[in-house]
């Protein structure tokens, strides 16, 4: 098919010079979105593609097969927040999943609160919540069409009664309630321009950490954290279990560095009514302290400092000067420790890494030493819910072919096994038809690199089968096995092969895998993704003229460059939402954040290797 493309004007007098270059922005007049030029601009693209979109013959047929597959009960993990067990739930086709609570989790229980009934369209959903200690009241963040920008409301969970609080131009933030139940931190712009509904383009600075009493206006919230001098800074609070401390980490942009600071809040009477007066822990950004619980006076941290593999390290407030510091859970070279969580009062559940699968551990809290496993299969630990004060833990479990299941461990029990407490299944569909297998290829340096294959079990390698070859490899972001219902749909009805390559710049070897595909190293990402087609092609799996590649985000950046440097390996691209602009992405939004793996233009190596 043949398209009258529309054209439209090209600015010749838009020109950079970096470093002697010149480079033409002829089109630069699409980044104001709310121009009559740019709308013009949108409509004439939606009426070339509607109408091709429209005119296949078969789309009809396969919307209305994968409508009716996609049509199943979905399940997320369980949590407990006072007396109450909630998870999400979706009966199949809903635009948002509902949060349900009971008593029983052999009975469905109550709808509590359902995002569905916010909108006709459905396009309001919950970007964020929080419960506080005892369970009685509910904030939560709601945002439109995908917006960031959230408005924070609160309701009692009882009753369910909707509170006068109302929160706005909140972003980038989670709720973070005081044990008193009284209020709560959240993040905020308050200079933001009116604007706030995810269409405007303008730069976010000048976070603030507030924190609301309850029953008061916004207006009265306080200023705890703000830090004029460095405008791109974020603050995260969390909350010690004890409720004695206050946990202040601070960021600037996606680098895998924060600070981390702390507020005794027995010094201020744990009664907030002006800034913080923060003690620091780490005070430069050199590497990842996160905070994971407090034993008295000691803090559990999570940390990459020399360890880039992680570790878990004990501070004491009462001496917490560097060389004090003390390894609960050392530094292990082949594995990689995720996340780790206070359970039980003095245990900690550990969450671990190893070639791209999870397993799971209970360790002591005073001494890190391990207790014992907790059995897993192969695959991915998508989600855990679990506090200090819960015996009884709750995780989700998926994989390519299992859609996901939430199992409870009763760590009271030394003999306990994981009980199954809901199982998502695909109706019309048997997963068991399909395999996934894992790999290991050679990079262009030499380097290993784990892909994931999946097909069906009766599949012959001939070199015949269309492939989707799908990445990432930004931000330190893992692929682990995950479950999509397009992948299965795909391996049957069209006797398709699916790749995920776990290339660098990813996470799943730690901060050397990561640091290995970011900045400078930017290339490797692209001939790791290269080295997967090729093995593909090489192995039978699939050929040139039948292999799609496939990323969004940063993985939309991946494929298109790798369309560019290797147009010959591919026959088509799937490139979502993609960061293309990779000279004035940092002037938009919370694009000045993501120079942490795509570097610094102004700095003339790093325009040296974007120009490449």
């Amino acid at each position: 098919m043949v398209f009258d493309y529309p054209v439209f004007e090209r600015d010749e007098s838009v020109v950079d010079n970096f470093f002697g270059t010149k480079v033409y922005d002829p089109y630069r007049w699409l980044e104001d979105p709310d121009s009559y030029k740019t709308k013009q601009f949108v409509q004439a693209q939606n009426n070339i593609t509607i109408p091709y979109l429209d005119s296949c013959s078969y789309r009809k047929e396969i919307k209305s097969k994968i409508t009716d597959l996609w049509n199943y009960e979905k399940y997320q993990c369980v949590f407990q927040r006072g007396s109450k067990y909630f998870y999400f739930y979706n009966s199949g086709l809903q635009n948002q999943s509902v949060l349900y609570m009971t008593d029983d989790l052999s009975k469905r229980g109550q709808v509590f609160f359902d995002p569905n009934t916010l909108s006709e369209d459905g396009l309001i959903s919950l970007n964020t919540f929080g419960f506080s200690k005892d369970g009685e009241y509910f904030a939560y963040g709601l945002s439109n069409a995908g917006s960031d920008w959230v408005t924070i409301y609160v309701k009692k969970v009882v009753t369910g009664e909707d509170l006068v609080d109302k929160l706005e131009k909140v972003k980038f933030t989670s709720i973070k309630w005081t044990v008193d139940g009284k209020g709560f931190f959240y993040g905020c712009y308050l200079n933001a321009s009116t604007n706030v509904d995810g269409t405007e383009t303008d730069t976010n600075v000048n976070q603030k950490l507030m924190y609301h009493y309850l029953g008061r206006p916004q207006s009265e919230d306080i200023i705890c954290v703000e830090w004029p001098e460095h405008p791109k800074w974020l603050s995260q609070a969390d909350v010690s279990d004890c409720g004695r401390y206050v946990f202040i980490t601070v960021r600037e942009g996606c680098e895998r560095n924060n600070l981390l600071y702390y507020l005794d809040m027995e010094e201020i009477g744990h009664k907030i009514t002006d800034k913080l007066t923060l003690t620091p822990i780490v005070d430069s950004f050199e590497a990842v302290f996160d905070f994971i619980t407090v034993d008295g006076r000691r803090v559990v941290i999570q940390t990459d400092l020399g360890a880039p593999m992680y570790k878990l390290i004990v501070v004491d407030l009462n001496n917490s000067n560097r060389e004090n510091w003390k390894d609960l859970i050392p530094h292990d070279e082949s594995c990689l420790l995720e996340w780790a969580v206070c359970v039980n009062e003095k245990d900690l559940v550990v969450c671990s890494m190893k070639d791209v699968c999870h397993s799971l551990s209970v360790h002591a809290l005073e001494s890190g030493k391990r207790k014992r496993n907790i059995p897993v299969d192969i695959g991915s630990i998508s989600a855990f819910s679990g506090r200090k004060e819960d015996t009884l833990v709750f995780f989700q479990f998926t994989s390519f072919f299992t859609p996901g299941i939430v199992y409870s461990y009763d760590l009271t029990d030394p003999d306990a096994k994981p009980r199954i407490v809901f199982q998502t299944e695909v109706r019309g569909l048997d997963l068991s038809n399909f395999e996934s297998k894992q790999i290991f290829y050679s990079s262009g340096d030499g380097t290993r690199i784990p892909m994931f294959i999946l097909h069906q079990k009766n599949f012959v390698a001939n070199g015949k089968s269309p492939c989707l070859l799908y990445g990432y490899g930004g931000f330190g972001h893992s692929l682990n096995p995950f479950f999509s219902l397009t992948y299965p749909l795909f391996l049957q009805f069209f006797n398709g092969v699916v790749a995920v390559a776990n290339i660098r710049g990813g996470g799943e070897y730690g901060e050397k895998w990561h640091s290995g595909g970011k900045l400078l190293n930017k290339q490797n990402s692209f001939d790791d993704f290269i080295a997967g087609a090729e093995f593909l092609i090489k192995n039978n799996y699939t050929s040139p003229n039948r292999l799609v590649i496939e990323g969004a985000s940063n993985g939309g950046l991946l494929v298109s460059v790798c369309t560019n440097q290797r147009p010959d390996l591919f026959a088509a691209t799937i490139c979502q939402v993609p960061v293309t602009d990779m000279l004035r992405f940092h002037r938009f939004t919370i694009g000045h954040a993501w120079r942490s793996d795509y570097g610094d233009i102004s700095k003339k190596e790093v325009f040296r290797c974007i120009m490449k």
